[in-house]
């Protein structure tokens, strides 16, 4: 039998991914166009999880339009009706109680924990890794268990409302507690998961230098939240947020673009959130929930807001016509992510590639705005 001589021709391949596909987290299609299993083009299609929330809102009181908000996403349905109950309230110029803001400021950084982690866990379940990642989907647990106890949910908590926060998620001593003591647990297991988690060459090599995108290209495709600070820029609204004036912690960031770099940024911010939950349970100030006293007129124009969330910069609009919701638009960090997403992919080996959709953090139940932003 004659043996087989190599030949030096280059295959080319197209492997589609989706719409539901195990390796896809969300529901969205990617076409990778492969050469010898290094990737040379990728293409994601989003748009197929559309619901018209921005629409639904339309014509609605603006009470029963910020709660509807919280179903945009069960990952990040705290950061929607916060930033949606702001928007009313900066165009209704009402005065938050300080320790309303400071249990915002919990629940936030809680949401921030359970998404990272949550991020982490996948990443790990990716790389193969199951010890790694159910060791974080413990530590995940316990979040999740701090949010049901204030909202009574583990997911849509419905915290904010105009004016503050429900009476439901008033935290008295045992709540602070239990905060302050878990606080603690979830830093202890969190250190151990990081010490072990960069002291394995194995997972290093895999996810060192993969999916880079270059600090240049973040800011042109606008990039933003981890993704960005991932790339060194610092970059981090609560900056800007009189939510957290209160507060100290550091904005971190990581220089690399890579992977390894995504997955640090989430391990080190996390740390950060924990200690700014640390000292609001310290000092929360003592004071009523919700301001009541506010009247409900037409806004001068359109309010917006721009809020630091768990995957970037979120953006809320629209203006209040005897009290109902007119010209509503949400705009979520994982619409200006996605661009990095197919750019991270190429020329990257396949399987690294599919590490690059982790990176980014998507979140495709956010995708009200896709068809119109794919139409433009």
């Amino acid at each position: 039998m004659d043996e087989k001589v190599p030949t030096n021709n280059i295959i080319e391949t197209e492997i589609p991914m989706g719409t539901v596909h195990p390796a896809a987290l969300e529901p969205y299609r990617v076409r990778f166009f492969v050469e010898d299993e290094i990737i040379q083009e990728a293409e994601i299609t989003i748009g197929v999880n559309h619901r018209g929330i921005e629409r639904i809102m339309e014509g609605l009181p603006v009470q029963k339009a910020n709660a509807l908000t919280e179903k945009i996403c069960g990952i990040c349905s705290n950061s929607h009706v916060w930033n949606s109950c702001r928007t009313a309230e900066i165009g209704l110029g009402i005065e938050i109680p300080k320790r309303a803001t400071y249990i915002r400021v919990i629940m936030g950084e809680l949401e921030r924990l359970h998404s990272h982690f949550l991020y982490l866990a996948h990443g790990c379940e990716v790389l193969a890794h199951e010890t790694f990642s159910m060791r974080v989907f413990y530590l995940r647990e316990i979040v999740m268990e701090l949010l049901g106890m204030i909202g009574g949910n583990r997911v849509q908590y419905g915290c904010s409302v105009l004016g503050g926060v429900r009476p439901r998620c008033e935290l008295d001593s045992n709540k602070l507690q239990r905060l302050k003591d878990d606080m603690d647990k979830l830093e202890e297991g969190l250190s151990n998961f990081a010490d072990r988690f960069v002291a394995d060459p194995i997972v290093l090599s895999r996810i060192t230098g993969v999916g880079v995108l270059p600090q240049k290209q973040a800011i042109k495709l606008a990039v933003t939240g981890p993704s960005l600070r991932a790339t060194g820029v610092a970059r981090d609204l609560r900056t800007t947020m009189f939510e957290y004036d209160d507060f100290d912690y550091n904005v971190v960031t990581q220089p690399d673009g890579d992977v390894k770099s995504n997955l640090l940024m989430r391990v080190l911010e996390s740390f950060e959130s924990i200690k700014i939950i640390r000292q609001a349970v310290a000092n929360i100030p003592d004071g009523k929930l919700v301001n009541n006293d506010w009247e409900m007129f037409d806004t001068d124009g359109i309010s917006e807001s721009y809020i630091e969330v768990p995957r970037g910069t979120l953006y809320h609009s629209y203006a209040l016509e005897t009290g109902r919701v007119r010209h509503c638009i949400i705009r979520t960090p994982s619409m200006a992510n996605i661009g990095a997403m197919q750019y991270a992919c190429i020329g990257n080996h396949l399987t690294d590639g599919q590490l690059c959709i982790v990176q980014c953090d998507p979140c495709f139940t956010c995708t009200d705005r896709a068809i119109e932003v794919i139409r433009r």
